[in-house]
């Protein structure tokens, strides 16, 4: 008898621990960091698209990168690249000294409070233009790593959405992950991480660093 009660409790275990875990596996799937950065781009994909462009039209006037500095985004930190030299200053958002520095580099004031309003208020923690090569010739992507604020990916320290937006269509394979325009077989890596596809111009990544 004493068998049998303890036969019975451990078979009513092992049922309820299958009943449990069938119901968080879909939760997980429904959770995963791919599901939430498709999700996420989807829902923020016109002020991303606007954030981008921006960025290509300030960049023209003079290269340079903006990253914030501290979760609460209050303080940003500008790179502005000479001919030959790279000066990194920080601020305050709303600093009168971050205006003059832009002027004396003959970068716009109203341009760039707008790109960095726009960046605070997704979490885009860097934007940044990067160069790779295609044959031999220089293309360039905007590179930009968000940190939203209410994601957290269980079981792994990837933290930051990192999406690249390219001129051109670029090739994937069938997993849709990038790969080199030359080599269409060969697997092309940014900063050392595997990209996918959002879209023809725009691949994604999930890292726990945002540089």
């Amino acid at each position: 008898m004493v068998f049998r009660v303890a036969q019975r409790k451990y078979l009513m275990s092992k049922k309820n621990s299958i009943v449990i875990l069938f119901c968080i596996t879909p939760f997980l799937y429904a959770c995963t960091p791919t599901t939430n950065i498709l999700k996420y781009y989807l829902q923020n994909q016109k002020i991303l698209d606007s954030i981008q462009q921006s960025y290509k039209e300030q960049y023209r006037q003079r290269p340079f990168s903006i990253q914030f500095t501290d979760r609460s985004f209050t303080n940003v930190s500008i790179e502005i690249f000479t001919d030959t030299l790279k000066y990194i200053y920080e601020f305050a958002k709303s600093e009168d000294r971050m205006k003059d520095t832009l002027l004396k580099y003959h970068l716009s004031v109203p341009g760039i409070n707008k790109l960095i309003v726009q960046m605070a208020s997704i979490h885009c923690t860097w934007i940044n233009n990067l160069d790779y090569y295609v044959k031999g010739k220089k293309e360039y992507l905007v590179f930009m790593s968000i940190r939203p604020k209410s994601v957290n990916f269980p079981f792994t320290n990837k933290k930051y959405y990192i999406l690249t937006y390219f001129l051109q269509p670029q090739y994937y394979d069938a997993d849709g992950r990038l790969l080199d325009r030359r080599y269409r077989k060969k697997i092309r890596k940014i900063n050392e991480d595997v990209f996918k596809r959002i879209t023809d111009k725009v691949a994604y990544t999930i890292s726990d660093r945002f540089r």
